[in-house]
């Protein structure tokens, strides 16, 4: 039998907030159950993660009966390299130098009498596949979106629905139960997405899926129950989420709380502290949607004449885009002094989780929308692309926490001041709110129970756990 302290996972995560969020958070979790973890991204990624958290590169930290140590490595690329600014150059490059690093570290792990048990990677790199398999090493998928998305992608892959065509771009899915309208379906598979090699590279992962023996999923049985089933009739699926919710505090030893932030976040919860329980309207895009400068005046726009309260996370352009920095309209943060607060960045999970705030715009990506959901938080969603607008469906028509506001990306077109005052009011005041913070509160009960003792994403998580026990063993005979 093997114990769990003899059982060492590599996690390999893509170098973008919203992947190394779900990954490090999963990492912590492996760890608290008495793992030994290894987190693995670029040098660029570590370079930011020791900037803002309490990363330790030198000694395993203590986190629950386990441990989690980092390894980053060099992707060959200088800071001004043009790939860095080419996600298609760059994937090549990143296969290219990774499949020869974390295939190293297998070897070194294995001569240090350290020999990885499972390899797990996520998203836009399944060549980490390839190479646990190449080594005999058991691999999982950690997928970080959805599970319907996740059937959307393998219907596309498999030609099971038709979608939407070059000759016919407005075809809607039918999708089990639910119909997905041709702007609700993930618009990375649209003939006019703006990122088409997006869904290109997504697909990847699909063509991979014979190799990993698990798919883990950052959701929860009782929020996509009948899509999970139906999944589990195809692989062995896992949901273990939310992620970032834990039945006690996951801890980095004496170093405090390891976050996957690669952004130092401002000071803003005792702002927070100061305003009225249910009265701030929190407005965050993500860290790598760019708004254009007009649509942002619309909302600032929205802010003045509503007069609600608000805390707007109006951050830099990502610094591997060429986008400009945006900027407010005159006499803007004078006029809403006594009401508002812009940062840069924030600690999102903390502020959803504060009293006084009422309802959360937002783009809709699957990390926000799970924490929004987990936190019991109204949204006004706001989706730009790929699956954002499917996730934004399933908020407002599903699970019945959100009211709509803005559109894909794709379609072109401003939200206006006048859209932005409505929804902003109805999500905040009167019975159309308080029915949103009902629904909200169910889902929140449901979450926790998931990931307290004896809920349904634990035991998955444990499931899990004795996968890997198996498979090593089968692996190794």
């Amino acid at each position: 039998m093997v114990s769990k302290a003899h059982i060492r996972v590599l996690l390999v995560s893509f170098p973008a907030q919203g992947h190394i969020n779900p990954m490090l958070r999963l990492a912590k979790h492996l760890a608290s159950k008495g793992l030994s973890v290894t987190f693995s991204s670029t040098e660029n990624t570590g370079k930011d993660l020791r900037a803002v958290n309490a990363v330790n590169e030198t000694l395993p930290t203590p986190i629950g009966d386990g441990f989690l140590t980092f390894e980053f490595f060099d992707d060959g690329l200088a800071n001004d390299d043009p790939k860095k600014k080419n996600l298609k150059e760059y994937i090549a490059q990143l296969e290219a130098v990774g499949k020869q690093v974390v295939s190293q570290m297998i070897k070194n792990h294995a001569e240090a009498n350290n020999a990885i048990s499972c390899i797990i990677n996520n998203p836009f790199i399944p060549w980490v596949c390839d190479v646990a398999t190449e080594h005999g090493i058991p691999c999982a998928l950690l997928w970080v979106q959805s599970s319907v998305v996740f059937i959307t992608y393998y219907h596309y892959f498999h030609k099971l629905l038709p979608f939407p065509s070059v000759t016919e771009p407005y075809i809607d899915a039918q999708l089990l139960t639910i119909l997905l309208k041709y702007n609700e379906i993930p618009d990375f598979l649209h003939p006019f997405s703006p990122y088409p090699f997006l869904g290109t590279l997504i697909l990847e992962q699909f063509k991979n899926l014979s190799k990993p023996f698990c798919i883990l999923m950052d959701t929860f049985e009782e929020l996509e129950h009948n899509y999970i089933k139906y999944l589990s009739n195809l692989f062995i699926i896992r949901p273990i989420g939310p992620l970032f919710r834990s039945p006690k505090p996951l801890l980095g030893g004496g170093n405090g709380i390891i976050r996957g932030d690669l952004v130092k976040t401002d000071d803003c919860m005792d702002w927070l502290g100061s305003r009225a329980p249910a009265s701030v309207v929190y407005i965050s895009f993500g860290s790598i949607v760019h708004l254009p400068q007009e649509q942002v005046d619309e909302i600032a726009h929205g802010l003045l004449i509503s007069q609600v309260s608000f805390l707007w996370v109006l951050k830099e352009p990502h610094r591997d885009l060429a986008f400009e920095s945006h900027v407010l309209p005159p006499g803007f943060l004078e006029k809403t002094s006594d009401r508002g607060k812009i940062v840069q960045w924030c600690p999102q999970e903390e502020v959803l989780a504060h009293p006084s705030v009422a309802c959360f715009l937002t783009h809709c990506g699957w990390n926000s929308s799970m924490e929004a959901v987990a936190l019991g938080v109204p949204v006004v969603t706001f989706p730009a692309w790929g699956d954002q607008v499917t996730n934004a469906k399933f908020l407002v028509d599903v699970y019945g926490i959100g009211i709509p506001l803005g559109y894909s990306q794709a379609e072109n077109k401003i939200t206006t001041r006048y859209e932005i005052k409505k929804c902003l009011l109805e999500a905040t005041v009167g019975t159309r709110a308080e029915e949103l913070k009902q629904n909200a509160l169910k889902w929140k009960k449901a979450a926790k129970a998931a990931i307290d003792h004896g809920g349904s994403s634990l035991q998955n998580l444990d499931a899990f756990i004795e996968d890997i026990k198996q498979h090593r063993q089968d692996f190794s005979k």
